[in-house]
């Protein structure tokens, strides 16, 4: 790495980037992908079993005066209401101090709001810590997302990526299933099985942040901010450890970059790039969170009731069935994923899209005809979101590459908080009143709003999706820092499988833990 000293700042030469590109799949980057991605497993806990626990709370001897409309209502909207605040928030914070303070800390904030949350004793106390657990979710998802991208090689970024987030879905079989321990007063007291849920989600968390210490800060987000000796040091330190794995040498790197380094970038160019320079993919990103936020609350905030009242489900088996369902969407992005990086992104992200908005319109149909039960339903939603769930996980991949370096996490901030205010706001109003009335046109009318956009946002990605597949960061959108005229590709060989040595062949589909 060569460096210029220039009027202010430095400019850098650098192949860090490109040296990362080209590392074969090995032990760290299964270290990144646990110490970074099981946190959704949590997001998938927490929500799964507040919804699911509502009922025992609000009895007498909950320990907690509270109603279930409460639960589901003002808690709920609190803990929404969190998660936006607190990506937009952190996501600033992140691009500006970097990636691994950030991610220790949202941590650490969950882990708290949720150990509160256990104790809980009057009402407001649980609304208060719930949105407090909201704020610490909201920021990990532009603290992880930026990291990941930032540290798995090009080629198999997609695949990670989609699991990660989509092992959301892993967490909410866990808290589906926990539930029904939690519900069982033959096994825990009333007042004590929904504390333990909410105090082993602190326990799981205090693990995670153990881990975690071990990942180490992005080396792209250090080069940017003047301390690429830093980012020398643990990329010479990642390689060393791989190199000693594989007993092999290494490909080379193709590629250098040239940045003037920068410390800080306001909000005014952040706009300026991602609505300006890039607004075709502002546009993308935007339809692509709104349409999955929709199809989503079209079956998910009416499942129970639609369960209870056409089928005669007891409410208090219901949990099964969101485990079949949350078992599909987990197994979209673990069987598909691998094809957002061979197939590539504009087939895979406007294909999942259309299929699950076109299948969900043939559910809608068929529940119109009466041809459906309460298992063929549950295996209807589960096809619709076997695609869906591997395209909603696209988006949070699509927002966190598309947009340059200096402002990924805020873009990544911005389309979650977009998204989940539209899933947590519109979403209730709108499909838990179609859902809830028990008219079979009312629910038909949900599944199909959701439908249209879930297939409209697929028409948007198939001319506006970006090939981003196997191609390095800087290459899908130049930093703001590289220097104008002579930014150079980081990794010309990106868009084409790597050199590799015998038995370095990543894992097709390394699992993960996240959300869609």
């Amino acid at each position: 790495m060569s460096t210029a000293e220039a009027e202010s700042g430095r400019t850098i030469t650098t192949n860090i980037p490109a040296r990362l590109d080209r590392l074969p799949w090995s032990r760290w980057h299964w270290t990144i992908v646990i110490g970074l991605g099981t946190v959704w497993i949590l997001d998938g806990l927490e929500v799964t079993v507040v919804g699911n626990i509502a009922s025992r709370l609000a009895e007498p001897g909950s320990g907690l005066a509270i109603s279930s409309g409460q639960i589901t209502g003002v808690a709920a909207a609190l803990y929404v209401a969190g998660a936006c605040v607190g990506a937009l928030f952190w996501g600033r914070l992140t691009d500006r101090f970097g990636r691994k303070k950030l991610f220790m800390i949202t941590l650490a904030v969950y882990l708290a709001a949720t150990a509160l949350t256990a104790v809980s004793w009057e009402a407001w106390w649980f609304f208060l810590f719930r949105f407090l657990t909201g704020f610490g979710i909201g920021g990990e998802y532009a603290a992880i997302n930026s990291a990941i991208d930032e540290l798995i090689p090009a080629n198999y970024r997609g695949r990670v990526d989609l699991i990660i987030n989509g092992s959301f879905w892993l967490g909410a079989v866990g808290g589906s299933l926990l539930s029904i321990v939690a519900l069982n007063t033959g096994l825990l007291a009333a007042n004590v099985g929904w504390r333990l849920t909410f105090a082993l989600g602190a326990v799981l968390a205090l693990v995670i942040l153990l881990v975690r210490r071990h990942v180490p800060e992005s080396p792209r987000w250090l080069l940017i901010h003047g301390r690429d000796r830093e980012a020398e040091e643990i990329v010479s330190g990642i390689e060393r450890q791989v190199r000693e794995e594989k007993g092999a040498a290494l490909p080379e790197p193709q590629g250098e970059l040239e940045i003037h380094q920068r410390k800080n970038v306001t909000f005014l160019e952040i706009a300026r790039t991602v609505f300006g320079q890039y607004r075709k993919r502002a546009v993308l990103g935007f339809s692509l969170f709104i349409g999955q936020a929709f199809l989503y609350n079209a079956i998910t905030f009416g499942f129970g009731a639609i369960l209870t009242k056409f089928f005669d489900v007891p409410s208090d088996h219901t949990g099964y069935y969101f485990a079949v369902i949350a078992v599909g969407n987990f197994c979209g992005p673990l069987l598909l994923g691998k094809l957002f990086d061979t197939v590539g992104r504009r087939v895979m992200i406007s294909g999942t899209y259309l299929l699950s908005g076109l299948l969900l319109f043939g559910t809608a149909w068929l529940f119109d005809r009466g041809s459906l039960s309460a298992g063929t339903l549950t295996a209807c939603w589960c096809a619709v979101l076997f695609f869906a769930s591997a395209g909603a996980s696209s988006a949070y991949l699509t927002v966190s590459e598309i947009f340059p370096m200096e402002t990924r996490a805020m873009s990544i901030a911005f389309f979650y908080a977009l998204g989940t205010a539209a899933g947590g706001i519109s979403g209730p109003l709108l499909f838990a009143d179609l859902t809830s009335t028990g008219k079979v046109g009312d629910t038909v009318l949900a599944f199909s709003i959701g439908a249209a956009l879930m297939c409209l946002a697929g028409l948007v990605a198939a001319f506006l999706a970006v090939k981003a597949e196997r191609r390095s960061l800087e290459d899908i959108a130049r930093p703001l820092t590289a220097v104008a005229g002579r930014a150079r590709e980081a990794t010309k060989n990106a868009a084409r499988p790597s050199r590799r040595s015998p038995g370095t062949q990543g894992p097709t589909a390394p699992p993960a833990a996240s959300r869609p």
